[in-house]
């Protein structure tokens, strides 16, 4: 009885839908409208050109590290213990 019940409404609600679907469904002016951005390439590549140059500095100044030898490299102990515990293999570098 009442699976009978919830099978009628499960219909009826169905029915509505379908009855919506055909009449339309909402009038035009309750649907908003898209906002859609005009994409700016010129303006994009102009950004793009700025972070290149950027990249470009922190990169020469990487370079100017790297070739003046002033580059130093510090372990953690806890990388050297792993190494250590792990059975040896090939000794760590200095």
């Amino acid at each position: 009885m009442k699976t009978n019940k919830l099978l009628v409404a499960v219909v009826a609600l169905q029915g509505l839908i379908l009855i919506g679907q055909w009449s339309g469904g909402t009038s035009p002016s309750m649907l908003s409208t898209a906002q859609g951005q005009v994409p700016d390439p010129a303006n994009r590549q102009l950004q793009m050109i700025d972070e290149l140059k950027s990249l470009n500095g922190k990169m020469d100044e990487l370079i100017g590290l790297l070739r003046s030898g002033d580059l130093q490299v510090k372990v953690p102990k806890a990388e050297e213990e792993k190494g250590k515990a792990a059975g040896g293999g090939a000794p760590a570098r200095k």
